[in-house]
């Protein structure tokens, strides 16, 4: 499965969306398997991280201002450039602030790991980038929007995401590991969860496509417009992490881990803000799950491409 894992991952993505389509009561269902699947999946990948060499993360000053300056500094520039093209439309310029001003703290872990990049580094990261974005995510959309939007976003759910999907997997991750070393059913039971990596990925992509694809295609007429924006925003941050990460001299590992970090986003970790957004803004969900879908199909490319890129970018 790991040599073939790109094909799967298509293959759960075209399978998510013709479940999603042509069953239409599959709909509920796949929604709510999305956050037990990326629990699962999360504590799968923390199983493969060194703790130990966690603390030596935390404190690798370059990677962290790399990783800091790329998504608070340069992204919202993009991002303000960029949402100027759907500025006419308020549903559709507030979903795409909201999705692309949040930095991914999940699902980029697994995919900067199948590129060979530094997860320990980034798992180090995660709570840090989490906590800024609450802090920021007001601030500039207060700068792009004004107080209205503002007021009707609780940070409840960006606290849910951090302790259930980075904290509780992390612990049970560590414990895991413990019991590894000291007895040969905690490794068996180790390498089994390991081994899932693959199908938890695929039941991921599933379930987010499938949970939303009918009501994209609804409103497609409108959402096609924000998809040249989240194209735009991938290609743009490839050479902007390299960049960063160039200047701050990181190696090969770090660097793919910083471009990783500025081409995803936090899609389903914003999706409940969207959620709970007044009526008015009832498309702004559907602007979120459609930069999922972008991302996840462009993330299954990065895996392959972003290695060579940094390659080249080094030997230059």
């Amino acid at each position: 499965m790991e040599r073939h894992q790109i094909a799967l991952y298509f293959t759960a993505i075209a399978a998510g969306g013709v479940i999603g389509w042509f069953v239409p009561g599959a709909q509920g269902p796949l929604a709510n398997v999305i956050t037990p699947a990326l629990g699962l999946l999360l504590y799968a990948t923390f199983l493969g991280v060194p703790f130990v060499k966690i603390g030596a993360a935390i404190h690798d000053g370059r990677f962290m201002a790399a990783i800091l300056v790329l998504n608070f500094l340069m992204v919202p520039a993009v991002v303000f450039g960029l949402s100027r093209f759907v500025a006419d439309d308020v549903a559709l310029l507030t979903g795409v602030l909201l999705v692309l001003l949040t930095p991914c703290i999940d699902y980029v872990i697994v995919f900067s790991g199948l590129a060979g990049g530094a997860t320990d580094r980034l798992l180090a990261a995660a709570p840090i980038l989490m906590l800024t974005q609450m802090v920021l995510l007001p601030v500039y959309l207060l700068m792009s929007m004004g107080p209205n939007l503002v007021t009707s976003i609780e940070p409840k759910p960006f606290i849910e995401a951090l302790v259930f999907l980075i904290i509780v997997p992390l612990a049970l991750a560590a414990v895991t590991q413990r019991w590894a070393r000291r007895a040969g059913t905690g490794r068996t039971i180790m390498s089994f969860i390991q081994g899932l990596m693959v199908p938890l990925m695929m039941l991921t992509l599933a379930a987010v496509v499938g949970s939303q694809i009918a009501d994209i295609g609804a409103q497609i007429g409108s959402l096609t417009r924000v998809v040249p924006v989240y194209i735009a925003f991938l290609v743009l941050m490839v050479p902007l992490g390299l960049w960063a990460s160039r200047i701050a001299g990181l190696n090969a590992a770090s660097a793919t881990s910083v471009v990783f970090s500025g081409a995803t986003r936090n899609s389903l970790v914003v999706l409940p803000l969207a959620l709970a957004l007044p009526e008015s803004l009832s498309l702004v969900p559907l602007v979120v799950v459609t930069q999922t879908i972008v991302e996840l199909i462009a993330m299954v490319i990065f895996v392959r491409l972003i290695p060579r890129l940094v390659s080249r970018s080094r030997a230059r």
